[in-house]
């Protein structure tokens, strides 16, 4: 009973501070993130036995040079997109080799680090930017989508759930609560699209099948690295909930597909 109050009253906390830093003003959202991200470095080296001095170095040299000092740029923002896809591809992939791979050295190493926390969390701040001016609303929407995601695929998934997803990397995950949870994704995705309507219903619901899909696919890699480093949580920085990047995977995976897709998006408008 405790645990599952201290379980609560952490994610209440983490998800005040999560909309309250995003919706004051882009400079709160830009720190409450950055500093999500300096974290979620930290708790990413532990799990792949990797020193965290130069990745922080790292972590923090990109968020001054792509976000601090970042002007819009679309050649840029695409080189960082397609970078970051580049490396969670790659991740996909690895999701289905079975066997043991080779020892990995430091350069692979800190290939995913920048592929798979530092660039996404760059993108994550530069997306409610996308159209030109700063929508938080944009953020809220997603994460919105995200956790509905989660709820409704634990909820399907534990009262009809009977086909597993992909058992050796997390057991509980089963196909009718991937396909419950994207179901009402799409619902919410259409229901947003009536108080968000900066975008079109189609195009939420486009975002929310992003969201459904890769969302899930994030979560499945990020317990890989779990599963392969021996550990249940990435961190303890939240009571009863883990590390902030269990908290996190999902976004920071389904962030680059959503940021390629909404600069499509702006593109053939533009041009059109």
């Amino acid at each position: 009973m405790q645990e599952s109050v201290t379980r609560s009253l952490s994610g209440v906390v983490y998800i005040a501070l999560l909309i309250s830093a995003t919706l004051f003003s882009q400079y709160s959202f830009s720190l409450l993130f950055g500093i999500f991200m300096l974290i979620c470095v930290v708790e990413f080296c532990k799990l792949i036995h990797l020193k965290s001095s130069v990745p922080i170095l790292l972590a923090l040299l990109s968020y001054v040079i792509f976000v601090f000092f970042s002007n819009s740029n679309t050649k840029t923002d695409f080189l960082l997109t397609f970078a970051t896809l580049f490396v969670s591809i790659n991740l996909i992939l690895d999701l289905f080799i079975e066997k043991l791979k080779p020892r990995e050295d430091k350069i692979s190493k800190f290939v995913k680090l920048f592929g798979y926390i530092i660039l996404p969390f760059v993108l994550l701040m530069k997306m409610p930017f996308i159209s030109g001016v700063f929508n938080p609303k944009i953020i809220i929407g997603i994460f919105i989508l995200i956790w509905t995601n989660d709820t409704f695929a634990y909820i399907v998934g534990k009262s009809f759930g009977k086909h597993k997803l992909l058992e050796r990397i997390s057991p509980k995950k089963t196909i009718e609560g991937f396909i419950g949870g994207l179901v009402f994704t799409t619902i919410a995705s259409y229901v947003l699209s009536h108080f968000f309507t900066f975008f079109s219903a189609p195009v939420w619901i486009a975002t929310g099948l992003i969201v459904g899909f890769f969302g899930t696919i994030g979560d499945l890699i990020e317990s890989k690295f779990k599963r392969v480093a021996g550990v249940k949580d990435s961190g303890k920085i939240m009571p009863g909930h883990g590390g902030i990047l269990d908290r996190l995977d999902s976004v920071i995976f389904v962030i680059p597909f959503l940021y390629l897709f909404y600069q499509i998006l702006n593109y053939v408008h533009t041009i059109s």
